[in-house]
Formats: C-alpha cells, sequence, structure tokens
C-alpha cells in the first residue's frame, strides 16, 4: 500500500510558506489542477503563483505556516499530496477548517494548531516540532508556542501514516 510515513518525534525544518487567514489549499496547485495526483504533474504547478521556484527550495522536514481556518473550502487533496511529495512534514496553523483537518488528518499529516504562530514566523525561519505535544519551537528567537495535542486516536492515525493503515493494521489481528 503506497502512501507516507510516519513523522519522526520532533520534525526539523525550515517555515517554507506562510498563507494568511482562510486560505484555500486549492490554490497551492491552482484550482483546475485539484483532479491531478501525479508527482511529476503537481510538482510543475505547486506554488507557481506564489514563488515558482519553490519547488527547488523546499527541503524535507520544512513546514507550511498558516492563519486562521488554514485550509477553508472544498478540502481536496491533491495540494497536500503536491507538498507531501516535496518532503513537507507538517502544516502549523492558528486554526484548522474543519474538513480540512478531517480529511488530512485521515491521510496522517500532522495539523499543528498553534494560536500565532503566524505573528511570530517569517519565511525560512528554522522552527522544530514536537507534533504529538503540540509544542513549536522556534530556535532563532527561543520562543515555544504550545497547541492543543492530538488525541490519543490521531496520534495513532498519524503513527500508522493515515486512517487507511490504522484501520488495516487494527483487522488484521
Amino acid at each position: 500500500m503506497s502512501g507516507y510515513p510516519p513523522p519522526p518525534e520532533t520534525i526539523r525544518g525550515r517555515v517554507a510558506w506562510i498563507f494568511g487567514d482562510d486560505f484555500d489549499v486549492d490554490l497551492i496547485i491552482g484550482v483546475e489542477n485539484i483532479k491531478y495526483y501525479d508527482a511529476d504533474v503537481l510538482r510543475g504547478v505547486t506554488m507557481q503563483a506564489y514563488d515558482p521556484e519553490f519547488v527547488d527550495k523546499v527541503e524535507p522536514g520544512d513546514v507550511i505556516v498558516g492563519g486562521r481556518n488554514f485550509g477553508y473550502g472544498h478540502p481536496h487533496y491533491p495540494p497536500l499530496v503536491a507538498l507531501r511529495n516535496l518532503g513537507v512534514s507538517a502544516v502549523i496553523a492558528d486554526s484548522f477548517s474543519p474538513g480540512f483537518w478531517r480529511g488530512e488528518t485521515y491521510n496522517g499529516m500532522p495539523l499543528i494548531t498553534a494560536p500565532g504562530i503566524s505573528e511570530h514566523v517569517s519565511r525560512w525561519d528554522p522552527v522544530e516540532v514536537d507534533w504529538r505535544r503540540a509544542r513549536v519551537t522556534l530556535p532563532t528567537t527561543g520562543t515555544t508556542l504550545e497547541g492543543t495535542p492530538p488525541s490519543e486516536r490521531v496520534t495513532k492515525i498519524i503513527e500508522a501514516g493515515g486512517s487507511l493503515r490504522l484501520l488495516l493494521a487494527e483487522h488484521r489481528r
């Protein structure tokens, strides 16, 4: 079964991009591309409206930061598939749209709610994320933001690499 490996205990990377409030993730790849899952197609359209060189700058472990209600709109999966294919390991936001949160949690993406995050970071700042504790540390400033830790079930989903993997593992027993 394909999918993404679970994240390390502590995600260490950089803030690859900061989106504002009520951001519709479809814009990451362009609304006209929301039906594609092919990695090469997605790589060619990811972040083109924001930074055409983004795909060459992002590194494994980097994170995306959002404002309030991140993921607003229709919860399509290809935008985050595109970011994960590039190595983005987590999304940290002031808050998440419920539909986006459900869908990406199902897919095993660590989503950390850390109120105030968008006001404390700049692009390419180093960041350390203890996703189990929802603790975000900004080494440059020494700031630590505490969010709401995931429930035990959500932790298991992320550790398994997504809900489908967890359910299959639970029912194989």
